[in-house]
């Protein structure tokens, strides 16, 4: 039986968003923003050699034009205020998330509600601070190294930490924004367009490739059928669950004995999303990317090990890679996306149980062994993901970076988009309903009755 709430989000069409004014409002917030942010992308850190820049990125961009800038929208390789794009916040709010599940003082803190949510977030925002500082310091020695700066020196290198920090926080800031005012979650939208706006430029640059005979045109099918089938597979894999049957007792409220009723416990084949990914890949990167901007005399005998055995396409880099993924999948499910023993202490003070398995312990030890058997196949599904674009790029030299994080996170974001203007939608249509019924009820009169004589 379909209940009335759910025919009316099948019912829910997007002709409705010119009636939606919240909602317009809100997308229209959002891409304002947004375009401020491509904006910041094209404005340059003061103090660089454009012409110097321009023909280092060119030789360069082969090697972090997909992988390392893939984040940023492009900044990095202009070298524009927002080069670090938002990844120190990033890695800044999964590093406190992984010490909240570890450290008993911050896990304390977590349950204070409102307040200790609020403090856990001052803690990120001084950890981005700081992440920041230590990536801009490394890119500016790194640009003076590389002979990219008019004038280098120590105010060279203050200005360049200040103005890709300040473009960090900036960054951070506008993504709060939106989250709050506006649609979707302004982080993921940030990396989400940062991603979108490269892609016209690879695929001219992909199919510039197979006009002059570098690429044959049977690979250049075969890339766009894997990339169809690749996001087929993704949005597959992201909606799948596993439910696990909850049972709850009868009850007597009052004189009144109710039947118990029954639901399920979602559990995501993927609960980690492409946090997995993007710790394994950030990893990886580190060498490249610190030597990028590195020449070649600054480059030791361990970081020329470290390319040539750990380079993209490597066996050693694409068996860390997939230890890497597998690691973090379970690590980040198990202490921060899915405790067994918090969800078994929830169901026990809900006085839910699964049915045949004995409430507290004996549920928590059900729970972590499904989840395990879950997670075999959302990190082989990971691994897939980010693998197979590797491998390819590595066999037939794709000159773009096609990278499975980038495929994740752009489904992702574009799937929790679309839900919410659905969910504001629905909350429009249930305010219009609302009103209606109200104008209903002050318009209806009462009959007027006769007097009644005698």
């Amino acid at each position: 039986m379909v209940s009335a709430a759910e025919q009316m989000a099948a019912n829910t069409s997007w002709s409705a968003l010119g009636k939606a004014t919240d909602l317009r409002n809100r997308i229209l917030f959002t891409l304002g923003l947004l375009v401020v942010y491509r904006l910041g992308t094209f404005i340059p850190v003061p103090g660089i050699d454009g012409t110097a820049l321009r023909e280092f990125m060119e030789g360069a961009g082969q090697g972090i034009g997909g992988m390392v800038s893939m984040f940023t929208g492009g900044a990095l390789g202009r070298m524009g205020v927002f080069a670090l794009g938002i990844m120190p916040y990033i890695s800044a709010s999964i590093i406190v998330q992984l010490l909240t599940s570890m450290v008993p003082a911050l896990e304390q803190l977590k349950k204070e509600g409102e307040q200790g949510r609020k403090k856990i977030n001052q803690y990120t925002r001084y950890g981005t601070v700081a992440l920041a500082t230590v990536q801009a310091y490394g890119l500016a020695v790194s640009l003076e190294a590389g002979d990219l700066a008019t004038d280098p020196g120590m105010y060279f290198r203050m200005a360049c930490m200040i103005t890709l920090v300040g473009g960090t926080m900036f960054l951070m800031w506008l993504g709060e924004q939106i989250t709050q005012r506006g649609i979707g979650n302004g982080i993921s939208l940030i990396i989400f367009v940062g991603i979108i706006a490269e892609v016209p430029a690879a695929l001219a640059q992909f199919f510039a490739s197979g006009r002059s005979g570098a690429i044959s045109p049977a690979v250049i099918v075969g890339v766009i059928l894997m990339v169809i089938v690749v996001i087929l597979f993704v949005v597959f894999m992201e909606r799948a669950l596993r439910k696990i049957h909850i049972q709850y007792p009868r009850r007597q409220v009052g004189m009144k004995m109710y039947d118990g009723g029954s639901s399920h416990l979602p559990v995501k084949v993927n609960p980690a999303g492409v946090i997995p990914a993007i710790f394994a890949s950030s990893l990886l990167l580190l060498p490249v990317t610190i030597s990028t901007f590195s020449t070649g005399a600054a480059t030791g005998p361990v970081m020329s090990w470290l390319l040539a055995y750990f380079g993209p396409g490597q066996p050693l880099y694409l068996l860390f890679f997939m230890v890497m993924i597998v690691f973090f999948t379970y690590f980040y499910t198990f202490n921060v996306s899915f405790k067994p023993d918090d969800v078994a202490d929830n169901l026990k003070k809900q006085n839910g149980f699964v049915p045949g398995i004995r409430p507290g312990k004996k549920t928590s030890e059900y729970l972590e062994y499904v989840v395990n058997r879950v997670l075999v196949l959302g990190s082989a599904y990971l691994v897939a993901v980010m693998l197979l674009p590797e491998i390819l790029r590595g066999q037939f030299a794709i000159p773009f970076y096609f990278g499975g994080t980038s495929v994740l996170i752009v489904v992702s974001v574009t799937m929790d988009t679309i839900q919410q203007a659905q969910s504001h939608l629905l909350a429009h249509q249930y305010e219009g309903l609302i009103e209606k019924s109200q104008l209903r009820g002050k318009t209806k009169k009462r009959p007027r009755r006769n007097p009644v004589r005698r």
